[in-house]
Parts: structure tokens; C-alpha cells; sequence
């Protein structure tokens, strides 16, 4: 199986018997009351929100929603809204996270403390979809916003958290190029030589069920034609599922390239940690913020830790 659309996330997101509930940290924020709205009235997610009560009840009610139809939930004392949003989620009220009107360091702190017991024990990664004009089906990036700089093991857990999260949406054997400048292993480029163990990595199933070519140029990864011309010989040219950067400058430049061409849809969702995470930028448009929402829907709902 294989998605094309992220149309198709969102119809498997409604299909969903049992739909989750999403502890919203910082709740009281336009775009983040907007997008849970869509949701809520496209049946996708039962949300609770977090903050400042008085204010949430006014943007709700000036919205022409009543208020009382609604969980809100007033910040704890001495906490910040997401350790609120994270104790709710520990409490078995909710079953994944959003960011509000906070910083993300804030709200991934609660979730990486041991004692809240979020932890998987790998590293956590950004891992987005993007529906693209030119490709034949939804393209995945990681790590774009989470790692800075990942070493080889974190690079793994990045492989791991993007194949599992396909896994969860009915793939059965998800294909990985593992992007450099090039796609040969060279001593004096240690991503190279990292990529190489990446994908011996993989042969020997330490990743699970997944295809991993590494190192490989983005150009002979996203084309068959290219490949046969420059005699690259890579079966999975032109179709790979996930694409993993060495770093967060070349995931960050190569997200927003994406993002620019016309057209092009994305949604995203934060891997790695016992409840999937949504984080959408204060440009997201609407569709994005509904399609995140659906996806950690869909993955909430699928998890069996």
C-alpha cells in the first residue's frame, strides 16, 4: 500500500471507530482554536483545551460556539500550559499533543522528562508529508525541525520513527534514501560513510521491514531517468517513500523549497515519544492544520505501546 494524497489520510482519519482526544497546550491562539474547530466539525478529534479559561471562552463564543460544549481546562498551578496538557495525557483524558500559544522547547520539555513517562527511549524527529505536483505519491522528510545535528544512532531512531509511522498507515515495506551530495561513500564527508552504515544498518533488520539506500543525491532518489543517465543503478530511483536529511539546515531548506512550489500540500507530526505530537507554523494554511490533526489521529489510534 501506498498513499497519493494527503485527501486520503484525512478519509482515514473520519473512518477511524474510536476518535481521539488532543490535549491543546496554549489553546488561546487563532489559528489553533481555527484548526480545532475544522476538526471537531469535520468529527476528527475531541478536543481539550488549555490555558487561559476566560480567554478561550471568548474566542470560542466569538466564533458563535458555546463555550459550555467545550473542555477547557485552566492551567495548573505553577505549571506551564503544556505540563498541564502533558499531566492530561498522563491522567488517560487525552491521547495525543498540539502546541498552542507556546514556545516548542516548552512543549516538548514535559514530554522528554523521564518521570512522565513518555519516553520511548529513541530520539525524536519531525516527520512530514508532502503532496506533490511532480511526484507520483505523498513524499516523507525527516528530521526538518527537531535534531540539529543527529549521530548515526539518531539517525537510525529518525529511519525507525518515518517507517513506523507508515507502518501505522498500512505500508508494508517502506523504501528510505538516506540523502548526501553524493551518492558514494567518501572519507572526507562522514555523512557519506554514516548514510552507507545506515543502510547496512537496515539489511540486517535492525530498522524492521524497510528498504535503505544511503548515501544518495536528492536528484537520484526522486528520478529513475536521472539515475539511468548519470548509470546509477537503484531500483527504488524515482520512488522512494521517505527521504532523511544529514542535518536540520538541509531538512530546513529543502522543506521550504518544497513548500514554495505551487500547489503543494503538507502535514506533519512530531514521532519518537508514546503520543504523536502536532506543531504547525504560524503559516500553515488551514487544510495543513486539519490534515496534522488527522494524522496524529490516525497514529494515536494505531499505537500499541
Amino acid at each position: 500500500m501506498e498513499l497519493h494524497s494527503l485527501d486520503e489520510i484525512l478519509d482515514m482519519s473520519k473512518n477511524i471507530e474510536q476518535k481521539q482526544t488532543v490535549a491543546v497546550a496554549g489553546a488561546a491562539k487563532d489559528a489553533v482554536i481555527d484548526a480545532v474547530l475544522e476538526a471537531v466539525d469535520n468529527d476528527l478529534v475531541t478536543p481539550i483545551l488549555v490555558g487561559d479559561t476566560k480567554q478561550i471562552r471568548e474566542m470560542l463564543s466569538d466564533r458563535n460556539r458555546n463555550p459550555d460544549d467545550f473542555e477547557i481546562v485552566e492551567t495548573y498551578e505553577n505549571q506551564t500550559p503544556a505540563d498541564t496538557a502533558v499531566e492530561l495525557i498522563k491522567e488517560g483524558k487525552a491521547g495525543f499533543l498540539m502546541k498552542g500559544s507556546v514556545e516548542t522547547s516548552d512543549l516538548l520539555h514535559p514530554v522528554v522528562k523521564k518521570e512522565n513517562g513518555l519516553r520511548t527511549g529513541r530520539t525524536i524527529s519531525h516527520v512530514a508529508f508532502y503532496q506533490l505536483p511532480f511526484y507520483h505519491k505523498l513524499l516523507i522528510t525527516t528530521d526538518c525541525g527537531i535534531t540539529a545535528y543527529p549521530k548515526l544512532n539518531q539517525k537510525k531512531d529518525i529511519i525507525i520513527n518515518a517507517v513506523e509511522t507508515l507502518r501505522l498507515l498500512g505500508y508494508d515495506e517502506p523504501k528510505v534514501g538516506v540523502l548526501c551530495c553524493k551518492e558514494t561513500p567518501d572519507e572526507g564527508l562522514p555523512e557519506t560513510i554514516e548514510a552507507r552504515q545506515l543502510q547496512e544498518m537496515a539489511e540486517n533488520g535492525e530498522m524492521g521491514k524497510c528498504k535503505v539506500v544511503g548515501p544518495i543525491s536528492y536528484d537520484l532518489a526522486m528520478s529513475a531517468d536521472r539515475a539511468k543517465l548519470k548509470h546509477y543503478d537503484c531500483p527504488y530511483s524515482g520512488d522512494f517513500d521517505i527521504l532523511v536529511v544529514p542535518n536540520i539546515h538541509a531538512g530546513n531548506i529543502l522543506g521550504k523549497c518544497l513548500e514554495l512550489y505551487p500547489d503543494v500540500i503538507m502535514c506533519s507530526y512530531v514521532s519518537g515519544a508514546r503520543i504523536p505530537i502536532v506543531l504547525t507554523s504560524r503559516a500553515a494554511p488551514a487544510k495543513e492544520r486539519l490534515t496534522c490533526l488527522a494524522l496524529a489521529n490516525i497514529i494515536a489510534s494505531r499505537r500499541e505501546d
